[in-house]
């Protein structure tokens, strides 16, 4: 039995995987980080560019012609 636990305490197999796990989590957390801070840019570009949209008038202009 003891020759079993020294074993076990020696082996490292699960080491990498706890070692992923912790890495892929901190890459998650800074991913939500990363969103958080640039979601409320986002939203202002976007709003602003469709007021900027909402007043213009499409031309008539076609592929191929050119306009008059």
């Amino acid at each position: 039995m003891i020759k079993f636990i020294k074993n076990f305490r020696k082996d490292e197999d699960g080491a990498v995987t706890v070692d992923w796990v912790v890495l892929t989590a901190a890459v998650a957390a800074l991913a939500g980080v990363a969103y958080t801070s640039v979601a409320q840019g986002v939203d202002d570009v976007a709003d602003a560019t469709g007021t900027a949209l909402t007043g213009s008038v499409p031309s008539s202009y076609s592929l191929g012609t050119n306009p008059t």
